[in-house]
């Protein structure tokens, strides 16, 4: 069987699939994944065939512009103007960025880039002839690919949210800028595209379908890149451990006022924890700059969080689909401090199931990050939600087991 991936462009939208995409590979069929140029060395690494022809949206830029629109329309929580959605630099005020102008002048652009995405995706498929198509939320080209080859597209979620997912900025439906649907004769792009979801997330913590899609379920087994498991981690701490995860993206999506590490480390120096932090690039240098950390805090180097994790007692985060599921899969309690977009509902998602807390980092003081770090570290009740849905993900079908269901609709669709 051939199946064919179509990803978006950043490596946090398919990380979900890469076990999938093992385990297909594993079984004797041939995988390939439709990206954009920036994704080919990722994809690589993680021993996958990457097939560099998509015209990808720069993630950080999409996420800026969403921004600009959620404050515009008065949904941005942040006291500060958001950052400009071309230049990445912070606003003064709204009115600095003609959004109407941009889009006016940069439409032809946006739609050739599309189109020759969409084409690129259509002709290459006609050419291997997959059996079945793969795609993550954001990946047009996938669910286009299904139609026009009339074979099975499914949709692999990330995490907790899901397509029927919307309000305060969110949009998990991708607009098809150049009317690819219509070019290529399958209609126009909707819901009805959206016929299988690949679904990682327990029921507690699970996003909602539309209409009668089916829901694959799957064990979300964490990808979180390559990295070595440090001695010091091998041993049992004396006291307990929170880890401090931040995405990378979120500065650059949401400027310096969302850098919340500072904060969280104020709210933890004091508690009788060992602190690890877990900061790369820009962030890194950030922490490095304001000179030496508290005793009590360590900054790691590069550590796949599945390996660190399962060692720790809570971990605070920014409310990124990677982090919730890579602590779910662990059992780790879990506060996450949202900035936007996905990350609110991600982080009410983890509250409603009882395996954790959300403070929206616009607002969250260090002291209210320390109360409710102390809230989650001293109530048994989080901690046993959080071996309640670790133990269900470890119960549902292994990627190696969902390869039997994949096969089966790529069989019924060729009858």
């Amino acid at each position: 069987m051939r199946v064919l991936f179509t990803v978006s462009d950043w490596p946090g939208h398919w990380s979900a699939m890469v076990p999938l995409g093992w385990a297909l590979q594993g079984a004797g069929h041939e995988v390939r994944v439709l990206c954009a140029p920036s994704q080919t060395e990722p994809l690589s690494r993680a021993g996958l065939t990457a097939v560099p022809v998509l015209d990808g949206w720069d993630m950080a830029f999409q996420g800026r512009l969403q921004n600009y629109v959620s404050a515009r329309d008065g949904q941005w929580r942040f006291a500060e103007p958001p950052l400009h959605p071309v230049t990445g630099q912070p606003l003064a005020r709204l009115a600095d960025f003609d959004l109407g102008g941009w889009f006016a002048q940069h439409h032809p652009a946006l739609v050739a880039d599309a189109a020759r995405s969409t084409d690129a995706a259509v002709a290459y498929a006609r050419h291997w002839q997959p059996h079945l198509v793969v795609h993550d939320q954001l990946s047009i080209e996938g669910p286009l690919v299904g139609r026009v080859l009339d074979v099975p597209a499914v949709l692999q979620l990330w995490g907790p949210v899901g397509p029927a997912d919307e309000g305060e900025g969110l949009i998990m439906l991708p607009p098809d800028y150049s009317g690819a649907f219509r070019r290529h004769g399958v209609g126009d792009l909707g819901p009805q595209h959206y016929a299988y979801a690949i679904d990682p997330c327990p029921p507690a913590v699970a996003p909602p379908l539309r209409d009668a899609a089916r829901r694959l379920p799957v064990r979300f087994l964490p990808y979180n890149g390559p990295g070595a498991e440090p001695d010091w981690l091998a041993g049992l701490p004396e006291r307990p451990r929170v880890c401090v995860v931040w995405g990378t993206s979120v500065s650059d999506m949401f400027g310096e006022v969302s850098f919340a590490v500072p904060k969280v480390i104020e709210a933890l120096a004091p508690l009788d924890v060992d602190v690890v932090l877990t900061l790369t690039g820009a962030d890194r240098e950030r922490i490095e700059a304001r000179g030496e950390l508290p005793p009590n805090v360590r900054l790691l180097e590069r550590v796949p969080l599945h390996l660190l994790l399962p060692r720790c007692d809570l971990v605070v985060h920014h409310g990124g689909a990677g982090c919730v599921m890579t602590a779910l899969a662990a059992g780790t309690p879990q506060l996450a401090l949202p900035n936007g977009l996905d990350q609110h509902r991600n982080a009410e998602r983890i509250a409603a199931a009882g395996i954790g807390l959300g403070l929206p980092n616009a607002t969250a003081r260090a002291d209210h990050i320390r109360t409710a770090a102390t809230t989650l570290l001293g109530d048994p009740a989080h901690r046993a939600a959080a071996a309640r849905l670790r133990e269900e993900n470890d119960r549902r079908p292994a990627p190696a087991e969902l390869v039997r269901t994949l096969q089966d609709l790529a069989a019924v669709a060729a009858r």
